[in-house]
């Protein structure tokens, strides 16, 4: 029951039992929003019933839900699509009901059905998370499911994000942590100035590659092909690159001006080492001030390489990392990114 102040009233201390989304779970499910974020939570999808119902029913998300005997939903979680290849799938919008947080296993619940659910469906085919680095929470969840830290998203989310929580004095990195759902063995291409970097990632990957050095630039006849995302509460843009060919320096800057006019203070560029001359594009990224930030397996079906530009100082003191292999990873992107002067 959803109270006229907003306020989502259930009743503490009842069974909870986490399933698979049902239709009649939407209205349920956007209270819960609303009660939590407010009715202007960004991701319109859960906050609108219909949406949340037309999108489950076409696989775009695959919700688990936490219900009392009675049908009150008490928490959600969701696999979704949001990267360039549609066969992987994020575990995110992940929320409890104040009367049911503090211990008592419903998030874990329903991340661990998430990936149930995950073997379950043919079309996914890989799941990852984006472990928070203002707490470890997080990342104790998905390192209990068995997923492998691959990347270091820096400085991802503001900290008014956080704000009701009061859990971020700057902006708040998350780790990327990764689960193979259906293996597929793939060639990858390694830029030389990160072999090294990369062959300790793919050392942890739960999944076959083979690794063979970047070379040269692109031929003649490639092409570029780039798609953008830019998130304006969180000011971050997105660039994934298919494919670095044809004017790949010019193509791309265009594209990068756009998100800079757009104001995004951190730019995420994704490079598809499944392409030979991968090496040639990161080259000319770490010319433009970004620095690396990871493995993204199956990104393009074929791998992808996270780089990283930022428009300040990122908040490395505030990153709170549990893990060795995942401080590890930090050490990495960090080095990396000093090792351009932090001028850009």
């Amino acid at each position: 029951m959803t109270s006229p102040c907003g306020e989502n009233e259930i009743s503490p201390g009842q069974e909870v039992i986490v399933d698979r989304f049902r239709p009649e779970d939407a209205e349920g499910v956007a209270a819960l929003f609303i009660s939590v974020y407010g009715e202007g939570y960004p991701i319109r999808a859960y906050v609108d019933p219909e949406r949340l119902r037309e999108e489950n029913a076409a696989g775009n998300i695959i919700s688990s839900v936490a219900r009392t005997p009675r049908g009150e939903v008490v928490g959600h979680n969701a696999l979704f699509r949001s990267a360039p290849y549609l066969g992987v799938y994020e575990s995110g919008a992940g929320l409890v009901h104040r009367n049911y947080r503090g211990g008592k296993g419903v998030f874990t619940a329903m991340a661990a059905h998430g990936q149930k659910l995950a073997e379950e469906i043919q079309e996914v085919e890989a799941i990852f998370g984006e472990a928070v680095c203002n707490h470890v929470f997080s990342q104790k969840l998905t390192h209990g499911l068995g997923w492998r830290s691959m990347a270091l998203e820096v400085d991802l989310m503001p900290a008014a994000a956080y704000a009701k929580e009061k859990s971020a004095a700057g902006r708040v990195s998350s780790i990327l942590d990764f689960k193979t759902i259906r293996p597929k063995a793939a060639r990858v291409y390694l830029p030389a100035v990160y072999e090294s970097s990369l062959r300790f990632l793919y050392g942890g990957l739960d999944d076959e590659r083979e690794l063979l050095p970047s070379e040269g630039p692109p031929p003649e006849t490639s092409e570029f092909h780039v798609e953008t995302q830019y998130f304006a509460f969180a000011r971050v843009a997105r660039l994934a690159v298919w494919e670095a060919g044809g004017d790949f320096r010019k193509a791309f800057e265009n594209a990068e001006d756009v998100a800079l006019r757009q104001g995004a203070t951190v730019i995420q560029a994704w490079i598809n080492t499944g392409q030979p001359w991968c090496g040639w594009a990161v080259d000319i990224l770490r010319e433009k001030g970004y620095f690396l930030g990871g493995v993204l397996p199956r990104w393009f079906d074929t791998d992808g390489l996270l780089m990283i530009r930022t428009r300040h100082r990122p908040f490395w003191e505030e990153m709170k990392i549990y893990y060795e292999r995942a401080r590890k990873i930090a050490a990495i992107v960090k080095a990396d990114w000093e090792r351009r002067g932090a001028k850009k």
